[in-house]
């Protein structure tokens, strides 16, 4: 047994009812912000002036649900709209943890948000150029961005690929796939942020729901089935009922990362809050997945991302591709009703960090 592996071991048996491994070392010293690579900033804004092309042919964006197939594949998404708007962000509950609080009043502009967690059927096609028809309709500046090296796992870990969420990706990974994304579309899609992911889930109503309730709308530790692989697993997306904007399993099935660093939460409003990561360890996840209990399921519950997630990667250091060792967690994307600039695009998609320090 490895001493991260231990290391969760020992505190599995001392929480009981966590499901979500970590570990008790320190991370670094958080840095200076990641400076700018110029040859990736020329990138972005190729990839930018592309998006505002599209944007000026397609005129204004209407603020309705739409569904894109990404070009060249059979793989489809669907977004709906998330009007701007004001919220509590945080918990008012007494018994809440420590990290949801204090509340504070938060604005949130316009966007629109994937009604499901990016799935493997559409995941794949950027892990694989060849699945995505690339070789047979070249484009310069897909084939110029960074896609993962192959996985030394089956990254389902035999859960099933088609319908199902993709899993088991770094931060990095998943900005990288938004990038990737935003170029084959000529739309901007990114990872949301803490207070966008919130606000999205609450969809104007309570932050948690009643455990009667509870499993209409998410597959939590309690309605999981089992397969032959494992006491528990993700379900197809789509299967529970969708929230009050359209979205399905904002709550359970699988985790999403966010954008934020996890952190405490600063007192007093603020507009569009988003806690750029200057260190890889820890990152704001959300939501609960199939393997937790009905109270750590809900809009406000915080978890913080850890090297023992890592534990099954042979690599050193390791991989800035792949969580080796979280099968309940997935991500979804946004895409702002207004286009960014070139730096937060960049910011968006690069936050410099996905070296592991362990």
């Amino acid at each position: 047994m490895t001493a991260r592996l231990a290391t969760f071991v020992a505190l599995a048996l001392v929480a009981g009812a966590a499901t979500v491994p970590v570990s008790t070392r320190q991370a670094p010293a958080a840095p200076a912000a990641p400076a700018i690579d110029p040859k990736e900033m020329a990138a972005v804004e190729k990839i930018r002036a592309r998006i505002l092309e599209k944007a000026k042919t397609a005129g204004a964006a209407a603020a309705k649900a739409y569904t894109v197939t990404v070009p060249h594949t059979t793989a489809t998404f669907a977004m709906a709209p998330i009007p701007a708007g004001e919220f509590e962000m945080g918990s008012a509950d007494p018994k809440a943890p420590a990290d949801q609080k204090p509340t504070r009043k938060v604005k949130v502009d316009a966007f629109w948000m994937m009604t499901t967690e990016v799935n493997w059927d559409a995941y794949l096609m950027w892990t694989f150029a060849d699945q995505a028809n690339e070789q047979k309709n070249p484009d310069v500046l897909v084939d110029a961005l960074s896609r993962p090296t192959a996985p030394h796992l089956e990254m389902s870990f035999g859960r099933g690929n088609e319908g199902f969420p993709a899993i088991s990706m770094t931060p990095h990974a998943a900005n990288k796939y938004a990038q990737w994304l935003s170029t084959k579309t000529g739309e901007f899609y990114r990872v949301p942020t803490e207070a966008e992911w919130e606000y999205a889930c609450r969809a104007g109503g309570a932050p948690s729901l009643p455990e009667a309730e509870l499993g209409e709308v998410a597959w939590y530790q309690k309605n999981s089935p089992t397969n032959e692989f494992t006491d528990g697993t993700y379900q197809k997306l789509g299967t529970r009922k969708p929230n009050a904007w359209g979205l399905h399993d904002m709550l359970g099935n699988v985790m999403e990362w966010t954008a934020d660093q996890y952190a405490p939460y600063a007192p007093g409003p603020a507009a569009n809050p988003w806690v750029k990561p200057t260190t890889s360890y820890p990152i704001a996840v959300r939501g609960g997945s199939w393997n937790d209990p009905a109270d750590r399921v809900n809009c406000t519950i915080r978890y913080k991302s850890d090297p023992v997630w890592k534990e099954r990667d042979p690599q050193l250091p390791t991989s800035v591709w792949y969580m080796t060792d979280t099968e309940w967690l997935g991500f979804r994307l946004v895409r702002p009703a207004k286009v960014p600039s070139a730096e937060e695009m960049y910011r968006a998609w690069n936050n410099g960090v996905e070296v592991d320090p362990y």
